[in-house]
């Protein structure tokens, strides 16, 4: 493991005050993630697997579980109520265990407008068994509340 690893992996990037979540605040935590530490553009998740998480008899992690807990992270590193997911580019780099406790660190890396790009990754204890790229838009309203088509026949229908 780099040096750098190493300090992203027991450290934030700063020494920012903490900040309250205002984000994804109905999430089951018990399924994606406990917030361990929050700061301005950045987040750090826990995932402690459980019994419900598994996927095999020898004790498999599902990926699904992996990713939620990533894209958690992600979504509270940008922490804004109106925060929405467009794109991830993510790899899974190690298998996780039912027990295992995988942390999370996610860092806004590039803004643009309403854009954000947030680098995840995620560690089992000194093993990295997660890194992904999440492209996120923050929306002026929510996004189940938008009007994105008035009527089809802006689609020529």
């Amino acid at each position: 493991m780099s040096s750098d690893e190493q300090n992203s992996n027991t450290e934030a990037p700063n020494t920012q005050e903490d900040v309250h979540q205002q984000t994804h605040l109905k999430i089951n935590q018990a399924l994606s993630g406990d917030i361990e530490l929050l700061q301005q553009g950045y987040s750090k998740v826990i995932l402690s697997t459980t019994e419900e998480m598994r996927a095999d008899e020898a004790g498999l992690v599902h990926g699904g579980f992996i990713f939620s807990a990533a894209d958690f992270a992600a979504m509270t590193a940008v922490n804004d109520k109106n925060v929405v997911l467009a794109a991830s580019n993510c790899q899974f780099l190690a298998p996780v265990r039912v027990g295992d406790q995988v942390m999370f660190e996610a860092q806004v890396r590039h803004k643009e407008g309403r854009k954000r790009n947030v680098h995840v990754k995620g560690y089992n204890s000194d093993i990295k068994v997660f890194e992904g790229e999440f492209k996120t838009i923050i929306t002026e309203h929510h996004v189940l509340n938008l009007s994105l088509l008035h009527n089809s026949e802006e689609l020529g229908d």
